[in-house]
C-alpha cells in the first residue's frame, strides 16, 4: 500500500517504522554520521521505476546483500506497482531480509528524500528530471545514483556537481561502460602511450530514432490515464499535451526533454573518450558541426551528425552517427572498440599487459551498482563521480549548440562558456517551469 505521508521526526520514524517499511534500520536513522557503519545494509529509495529503474538498477541492488530497498516511487503507478511486486517478491524468497514488511511506494519523488530512513537515492527518470531530485537529495544528507544522461543543460551539470562536492555526496553516474574490459584495456593503452602520441578519437553514435508503439510524426492529444501524474513527469519542461506517444521511452527524442542519441549515447560513448584523453575534468576549446533536425515533429532531436571537437592538448574528437564504437587514432598505431569487442592495428598492443609503475584507471568489474555501494561505505569517489558525468555529458550539450547555430564555437572549458558568443551562451540553460528550479 503506497503511504502518502510520514512523520519525519526520529520519533515519528520509529514509531511508523514497522508499519512502513522494512525491518532495516540505516545509520543515519540512528544517529550516524552520515557514513552506513560497518554491518548495517544501506538503505535505497528509487525515484524512477521504468525499465531502466527496474531491469538495470533495481534488478542489481536488490542482489547486493550490504544494500535494502526501503521506498520506490514514480508517476506511473502501473509501473509503480510492477517495481514493488519485484521487490516484494525477491524479498519474499530470501531468508536474510528477518521480517520483510514490504517498502513504501509514492508517487511524489520529495517523500523519498524526505526519509530519515534512506541512506541514498536512485534515479532514473527521463533525462529532464535527473538533476533536481539529485540536488534535493543531496541536501537532504543522501548519497546519489543517477542514470545519464546526466543533465539537460551544461548549467545543470555545474549546479549538481557543486552541490555533491559541497555537501561531500557520494554520486555515480551510471556509466557501465568504465566497468567493460574493453574500453578499460583501450584507455589504459592509449594514456599509457602504447599508440604513441593521441592524435584523434572517433565516436560514432546510432542515427534516426528508436521510436517504440509506431507512434507517427505528430500523434493527437489523448486523455491523460488514471494513475499517471502527468503534471508531475512534465515536471520542469514545458506545458505540454499529453499523448503517450511522449511519454516513457520515448522521451528520448523529444529536445525538451532529451537531446536524441547525441546525449542518449554520448554519455556512453564520448565519456569513454574524455577517459582516454585524460579529460574528464576539462573539455575541447572548439566545437563544429551539422546535423538533421526534424522539424514540425514532436521528435524532433537530431537524426543525423557529424561534429568536430578540438582539445588544448592538439587531440581532435570527430562525434558523428552511424554504428556505435570508438576509433583511436595515435602516431604509432590505432585502436577501436565495439560495445563488447577491442582491435588493434597490431596484435602486440593487445598482448602487452599494463605494468605495475604504469596508469592504471579506476574501474570495478562488478558494475556502477557495486561501485557505489563500496563507495558509499568508504566515502571515496566512484569511478564516475557527478563532475566527470557532466564534463562528458558537456560535450554533447555543446555540440548540440554548435549544430543549432550552424556555426563554429569557441569553448572555455574552464568557465564553461562560449568565448565572445552572448547567444550561445544563453542556450546552456533553459528555462524551468515553476515551481521546479535548481538554485
Amino acid at each position: 500500500m503506497a503511504i502518502s505521508r510520514i512523520a519525519h521526526t526520529r520519533r515519528g520514524f520509529l514509531k511508523c517504522l514497522a508499519a512502513s517499511a522494512p525491518v532495516v534500520v540505516s545509520a543515519r536513522a540512528w544517529g550516524g554520521a552520515g557514513a552506513v557503519r560497518p554491518g548495517n545494509r544501506i538503505t535505497l529509495g528509487f525515484i524512477g521505476t521504468g525499465s531502466q529503474g527496474v531491469e538495470a538498477n533495481l534488478a542489481m541492488f536488490i542482489q547486493q546483500a550490504d544494500a535494502q530497498v526501503v521506498a520506490l516511487c514514480d508517476v506511473d503507478s502501473q509501473r509503480l506497482r510492477g517495481a514493488e511486486e519485484t521487490t516484494n517478491r525477491y524479498y519474499a524468497k530470501t531468508t536474510r531480509s528477518g521480517a520483510y514488511s514490504g517498502c513504501l511506494t509514492t508517487t511524489d519523488w520529495r517523500e523519498i528524500v524526505a526519509r530519515d530512513d534512506i541512506d541514498a537515492v536512485v534515479v532514473s527518470t527521463p533525462d529532464h528530471w535527473h538533476v533536481i531530485p539529485s540536488v534535493a537529495a543531496a541536501k537532504a544528507g543522501k548519497d546519489v545514483f543517477c542514470e545519464k544522461p546526466l543533465t539537460l543543460t551544461v548549467r545543470e551539470g555545474r549546479v549538481l556537481s557543486d552541490t555533491m562536492k559541497r555537501y561531500g555526496r557520494v554520486f555515480q553516474t551510471a556509466s557501465e561502460n568504465r566497468s567493460k574490459s574493453n574500453f578499460l584495456l583501450a584507455c589504459e593503452l592509449v594514456r599509457n602511450g602504447r599508440i604513441g602520441k593521441l592524435l584523434k578519437i572517433t565516436t560514432e553514435l546510432p542515427k534516426g530514432h528508436s521510436v517504440q508503439g509506431g507512434y507517427g510524426a505528430n500523434p493527437p492529444a489523448e486523455p491523460v490515464p488514471e494513475g499517471f501524474d502527468f503534471d508531475m513527469w512534465l515536471g520542469p519542461a514545458p506545458e505540454a499535451y499529453y499523448t503517450p506517444a511522449r511519454c516513457h521511452w520515448n522521451f528520448r527524442w523529444i529536445l525538451d526533454y532529451s537531446g536524441g542519441n547525441l546525449t542518449d549515447w554520448g554519455a556512453h560513448i564520448n565519456d569513454i573518450a574524455q577517459w582516454a584523453n585524460d579529460s574528464e575534468h576539462t573539455g575541447p576549446v572548439s566545437v563544429e558541426g551539422h546535423g538533421v533536425f526534424p522539424h514540425g515533429m514532436l521528435y524532433n532531436a537530431p537524426t543525423h551528425w557529424e561534429i568536430t571537437y578540438e582539445y588544448a592538448n592538439g587531440v581532435i574528437l570527430v562525434c558523428r552517427s552511424g554504428t556505435p564504437g570508438i576509433r583511436f587514432e595515435g602516431a604509432e598505431g590505432w585502436l577501436c572498440c565495439g560495445w563488447d569487442t577491442i582491435e588493434a592495428s597490431s596484435p602486440r598492443l593487445l598482448q602487452e599487459p599494463i605494468g605495475p609503475n604504469e596508469i592504471r584507471l579506476r574501474t570495478c568489474p562488478q558494475r556502477e551498482q557495486r561501485d557505489f555501494l563500496d563507495c558509499v561505505k568508504t566515502r571515496e569517489d566512484t569511478y564516475a563521480p557527478a563532475e566527470t558525468g557532466h564534463r562528458s555529458i558537456t560535450i554533447s550539450h555543446i555540440g548540440l549548440i554548435a549544430m543549432t547555430l550552424g556555426r563554429k564555437l569557441r569553448w572555455d572549458p574552464d568557465r564553461e562558456r562560449f568565448v565572445n558568443d552572448v547567444q550561445a551562451n544563453l542556450m546552456l540553460d533553459r528555462p524551468k517551469r515553476a515551481p521546479w528550479t535548481i538554485g
